[in-house]
C-alpha cells in the first residue's frame, strides 16, 4: 500500500440508464431498465428509480417487469451512445493524470502519484469533488462516484459505498479500520459460492476473514484463491495502475428465445456470430490465432471448445469453419440456450499460410493445435447483458453479447458465404431514429407491423408520439443525439 490516497477509482453511476435519461427527457426521474428486452434477456443496468423497486443488474428481465411499476421504460442498449459518453470521460481523466487504467466502459483507475497534485486527504477530496463536477458537465448530467485510497482494492470498494454521486476517501493508516467491518462480499475475490462457504464457517465480515489462518483458507479454497483471500483481508494490494490495456479477446454471443435443437439453424447462428467477431477484429486492425465457441444448454450447463492455429487470421469464412467443427464436438440434441464465438491470442497483423489452410480444408481438418475443452467461458468484451451469472460461481461476471453493428440494425439475416443479406426491419425499444418531417426521436415500441416513436432529444423537450408502419420510407435509424451544449 502507498503512504497517501493517490489511487482513484471512478465509476459512472448506472451509466446505461443515466445516458438513456439524459437523451430522452421524458424519462428523467422515472424508472428505466436497460438490457435484453426479450423473454430471456436480463437487466444490464437499472436506474436508481427502478432499483427502489428491487430491480438490479443481472436480474432476469421477466422478473424485473414484475417488480417495476407500470411507467417503467424497458430499453435495448445503445452501445454507440454509451461509448461516446465513456470516451468523453476517459479524455477528462487523462487530463488529470497520464496514468489511467480503463477497466470497463464505465470505470477506470487514476494514479495521482505521477502528478503534481496535493496528495493530502483534503487535497484529494478537493480534486475528486472538482472531477465529479466536471464529469457531470462533460457528460450532460451523468454522475460518477469516486473512491480514493492507497490501493486499487480499497479505491474500488470506496467508489461503491456511497452511490450515486458518492465520494469516499480512505486516509492512510486507516485501511484496516475501514475494511474490517465490511461484509466479505465487498471483496473482489468473494462471489456467491465463496461467501456461502465462509458464512457456514461463521465468517461474515472482512475482519472475521482476517482471523482465519492461511492454512485453513488454503484448505478451504486451494492455494491460489485461499492465499488471495488472506491478502485481501489484510488490505495487501500493491497492484500498479497500468494504462494502455490491450484487448485479450473479441467475442459475440446470442441467447435464444427458445432452446434451439436444429443443427442447420445453429450453424447459421455460428456464421452470423463469426461475421460479427471478424468485423470487430478488422475494425480494430486485429487478428487472432485461437477460435473459441461457447455453448450453454437449457439447464445452464456451459461447455467451451477452442482451437489454436499456427498463424493469426481475420478471415470470416475460416473462423466460421473452425467454429462449426468445434460445435460438432458438442452434444446439442437437448437444445441450446446460448451460443457464442470468440477469437483470442490476438495480434495486430494476419499472416495466414494460404497453402496450409487450403490443404487443411481439402483434408477436412483445420485444427493445427490441441483443443481446450470444458473451460468455463471466454472473456466478454461488450456490454449488453443477456444471461444471469452462473449459480454458485465465484465472482460471476455477466455473460454479454456484442451489440448489433450497423449491418445488423435491419434485423434477421441470411448468410451465404461471407455475405449477409438483410431481412425485415426490426425496431428496438430505445433505438435512435429520424423522421424526414418530424426530426429525431426514439422508438417507444413496435409490433404487428407498426412502430411508435417519441420525438425528443437531450436538448429538445418532449414532443409528439407518432405511430408508423415498420417500413415507412420516411423513418430511418439514426446516430445517437448530441447532448453537448453549443
Amino acid at each position: 500500500m502507498r503512504r497517501d490516497p493517490s489511487i482513484l477509482h471512478v465509476d459512472l453511476d448506472a451509466m446505461f440508464a443515466a445516458v438513456e435519461q439524459r437523451d430522452k427527457v421524458s424519462l428523467r426521474g422515472k424508472p428505466v431498465v436497460v438490457g435484453g428486452v426479450a423473454g430471456r434477456g436480463v437487466v444490464a443496468t437499472a436506474s436508481y428509480e427502478a432499483r427502489a423497486f428491487g430491480v438490479h443488474s443481472a436480474m432476469p428481465m421477466a422478473r424485473a417487469r414484475r417488480l417495476a411499476p407500470l411507467n417503467t421504460a424497458f430499453l435495448s442498449p445503445r452501445f454507440a451512445a454509451y461509448k461516446r459518453t465513456s470516451e468523453v470521460v476517459m479524455r477528462l481523466l487523462s487530463e488529470v493524470s497520464p496514468l489511467v487504467e480503463q477497466v470497463s466502459i464505465d470505470e477506470a483507475y487514476v494514479d495521482l502519484a505521477v502528478t503534481g497534485n496535493d496528495l493530502s486527504v483534503p487535497g484529494v477530496i478537493e480534486l475528486a469533488r472538482r472531477l465529479k463536477a466536471e464529469i457531470a458537465v462533460v457528460t450532460g448530467g451523468v454522475t460518477g462516484s469516486i473512491g480514493a485510497a492507497s490501493s486499487k482494492l480499497l479505491a474500488k470498494i470506496g467508489s461503491d459505498l456511497n452511490k450515486p454521486d458518492g465520494l469516499t476517501v480512505i486516509p492512510p493508516g486507516e485501511e484496516l479500520a475501514f475494511l474490517h467491518p465490511l461484509p466479505v462480499s465487498r471483496l473482489g475475490g468473494v462471489g456467491p459460492a465463496t461467501e456461502q462457504r465462509l458464512h457456514r464457517s461463521g465468517v461474515r465480515s472482512v475482519g472475521d476473514l482476517a482471523g482465519v489462518s492461511l492454512d485453513l483458507l488454503v484448505d478451504w479454497f486451494g492455494t491460489a484463491h485461499g492465499t488471495g483471500l488472506f491478502r485481501l483481508a489484510r488490505a495487501q494490494d500493491d497492484r500498479p495502475v497500468v494504462s494502455d490495456r490491450e484487448a485479450k479477446s473479441v467475442s459475440a454471443e446470442e441467447t435464444f428465445e427458445v432452446d434451439v435443437t436444429d443443427p442447420v439453424r445453429l450453424k447459421r447462428e455460428l456464421d452470423l456470430l463469426a461475421a460479427r467477431v471478424v468485423g470487430r477484429l478488422r475494425s480494430g486492425g486485429l487478428a487472432g490465432r485461437t477460435v473459441n465457441i461457447k455453448v450453454r444448454h437449457g439447464d445452464f450447463t456451459t461447455v467451451t471448445r477452442a482451437v489454436t492455429r499456427d498463424h493469426p487470421t481475420d478471415d470470416g469464412r475460416l473462423v466460421a469453419q473452425l467454429a462449426r467443427r468445434l460445435l460438432a464436438e458438442v452434444d446439442t440434441s437437448g437444445g441450446i440456450r446460448l451460443l457464442g464465438v470468440g477469437v483470442s491470442t490476438l495480434a495486430d497483423f494476419a499472416q495466414d499460410d494460404l497453402f496450409t489452410a487450403a490443404r487443411a480444408e481439402q483434408q477436412g481438418d483445420l485444427f493445427t493445435a490441441a483443443r481446450a475443452a470444458d473451460v468455463e467461458g471466454f472473456a466478454p468484451d461488450a456490454e449488453l447483458v443477456t444471461e444471469p451469472p452462473e449459480t454458485g460461481a465465484d465472482s460471476p461476471a455477466p455473460v454479454v453479447e456484442s451489440p448489433p453493428g450497423p449491418a445488423e440494425v435491419t434485423g434477421p439475416a441470411v448468410v451465404a458465404g461471407p455475405a449477409v443479406v438483410a431481412g425485415p426491419v426490426v425496431w428496438r425499444p430505445g433505438q435512435d431514429v429520424r423522421h424526414e418531417e418530424l426530426g429525431a426521436g426514439w422508438v417507444q415500441g413496435s409490433g404487428l407491423g407498426r412502430v411508435t416513436v417519441r420525438f425528443e432529444g437531450p436538448r429538445r423537450p418532449s414532443g409528439p408520439v407518432r405511430t408508423f408502419a415498420v417500413d415507412d420510407p420516411g423513418l430511418r435509424p439514426a446516430d445517437p443525439p448530441d447532448w453537448t451544449v453549443p
